[in-house]
């Protein structure tokens, strides 16, 4: 299992690059773990390239945020943001939740991560108060079009009360900037709602990668 960290590629060329010194490693196949952008870039790598078998991701998004995706002759666009909605609240932070443009309508979703191509196995980590990301409506309405496509490799795990911030188990509640735009921001949730999810998200996603990865 690889985690695929923020900052990792844009281009999924480059990506393929990387992968080609472990196409040695014996087993299934490869599996991807990714937060927010991470994420994100994990669903290109499964979009577009072969041997991925397991995808989890934690509030991530499913359509190229911020820069565009590119793999030989295809180009996916970057998606809108409009930082101008974003609203102050008393505590001085910004709430960025009616930033993003819609990802299922016209044009967003000509930004959205060709999920349907992908061969593998979709685990969803969602917040229901994400405030970056409305990662369970995302989440929800991309597994709408893949089952549309007759596909059934997908399910979500929704965290109530869990905002964007899903960490592992113990770690401190994160309240920090936008990933984005870099200023301080409402990213959702309760401190105790996000101290159960850590617990039991980090369980079901080993458990998800044991059954995916792991030959018997």
């Amino acid at each position: 299992m690889l985690r695929v960290p923020s900052w990792a590629s844009k281009q999924c060329r480059n990506i393929n690059e990387a992968f080609s010194p472990l196409s040695q490693v014996k087993g299934l196949g490869f599996g991807l773990l990714g937060f927010f952008k991470g994420g994100e870039v994990s669903f290109a790598i499964a979009a577009f390239l072969k041997n991925i078998v397991a995808v989890a991701s934690l509030n991530a998004p499913v359509v190229a945020t911020c820069i565009p995706f590119s793999y030989k002759d295809k180009i996916i666009p970057a998606f809108t943001l409009y930082e101008h909605k974003a609203k102050a609240t008393n505590s001085k932070f910004l709430d960025y939740s009616d930033v993003p443009d819609v990802p299922f309508q016209a044009p967003g979703n000509q930004s959205l991560i060709p999920l349907e191509k992908a061969e593998a196995q979709f685990l969803f980590v969602v917040g229901q108060d994400d405030r970056v990301v409305k990662s369970e409506y995302c989440a929800t309405e991309v597994c709408k079009l893949l089952q549309a496509q007759g596909k059934g490799n997908f399910q979500i795990l929704s965290c109530p009360g869990t905002g964007h911030c899903i960490d592992p188990p113990f770690f401190p509640l994160h309240i920090g900037s936008h990933p984005v735009f870099h200023k301080r921001a409402v990213l959702g949730g309760e401190l105790r709602a996000y101290s159960k999810a850590q617990v039991h998200v980090w369980s079901q996603i080993q458990a998800f990668f044991r059954k995916n990865l792991i030959v018997n």
